[in-house]
């Protein structure tokens, strides 16, 4: 079967940016995303589980989205925009896709 290359990102964010995020996503023609609550994990600041937090303002989500390679300047840009000065992780890989077509 033929597959087709393109760009997998995926944005580690806080909920307070989630809605903002999501939107600037479908501002610069994002043709789909996912979202994942995330539950814990261990970075720069040490260990932290979501287990526990007062509210649901608090949390960790996971956004991704696959985008054509010409394409990933212009959304890392606006993505960047909405994490630059807050708690979260960008990352950018590689996937194949067998309907190009979606993306």
């Amino acid at each position: 079967m033929q597959t087709f290359a393109k760009k997998r990102i995926e944005i580690l964010i806080e909920r307070a940016l989630l809605k903002r995020l999501t939107e600037k996503l479908e501002r610069t023609g994002v043709s789909g995303y996912s979202v994942a609550p995330v539950v814990g994990g261990r970075g720069r600041a040490g260990r932290w589980e979501a287990d526990g937090q007062v509210g649901a303002a608090a949390g960790m989500f996971v956004v991704w989205c696959i985008v054509d390679p010409v394409r990933l300047d212009e959304l890392l840009q606006a993505v960047f925009a909405v994490v630059a000065q807050q708690v979260g992780l960008v990352s950018v890989g590689d996937v194949e896709v067998v309907r190009p077509e979606r993306f």
